[in-house]
């Protein structure tokens, strides 16, 4: 079985923009190793003759009937926004150089 060293739990909080602290680390790692042997023991499990499925839940999604309706006001859609400008909402600006 392969386990996470502590240096892997490291590279992926960097990875992840974790900032873990000492003492989370080595608690991350065995928690990720028990995960592992977790996995591992399902590996054994023998799966011959199990049919292959999509999903466990053998129910029909229930959809609402696709009807068409009108549209919501420009200035309804907009009645509730913090800001508005010309139609259109106005939002923060997330691009960063």
């Amino acid at each position: 079985m392969a386990s996470i060293t502590q240096r892997e739990v490291e590279h992926v909080a960097r990875l992840a923009r974790l900032d873990l602290t000492e003492a989370e680390k080595p608690v991350f790692a065995e928690q990720l190793n028990h995960i592992l042997a977790y996995v591992d023991q399902l590996q054994g499990v023998s799966t011959e003759g199990v049919p292959l499925t999509a999903s466990v839940v053998h129910e029909e999604p229930v959809l609402r009937e696709d009807t068409p309706r009108e549209c919501l006001s420009v200035e309804k859609a907009l009645a509730n926004a913090p800001l508005s400008h010309n139609g259109f909402f106005v939002v923060p600006n997330i691009l960063v150089k």
